[in-house]
């Protein structure tokens, strides 16, 4: 008989599409999550438990914008008014990456 049990494969699926970065997504740094700068590095850092993520400016300014309040089409609309050549999805995709190693969760617009 089949168990009806999800299977972590299943599991893993449902994790990368609650994680999709939609336009109406309000992404914020998950609660056990800092950011940081680190004044000997001379960058902004990610800390989490027991591990540190270096971020470059780009990503600094992307995570810096995320509140809970912002959506991603306006994160995407806001870095474009700073940077030239701002893609959207790279911005989701970096957005996506950071929520499936749990360190940005996303809300529904």
């Amino acid at each position: 008989m089949p168990s009806a049990k999800p299977t972590r494969s299943d599991q893993r699926a449902a994790d990368r599409h609650r994680t999709a970065a939609a336009s109406s997504s309000r992404p914020k740094l998950a609660p056990h999550v800092r950011m940081r700068f680190d004044a000997a590095r001379e960058r902004h850092v990610l800390l989490r438990p027991e591990s540190v993520m270096v971020l470059n400016p780009t990503g600094a300014d992307i995570l810096s914008l995320c509140d809970g309040r912002h959506t991603v089409a306006e994160i995407v609309a806001t870095l474009q008014g700073r940077y030239d050549g701002v893609v959207d999805d790279e911005v989701r995709r970096f957005l996506d990456r950071l929520a499936t190693k749990r360190c940005v969760e996303m809300s529904d617009g």
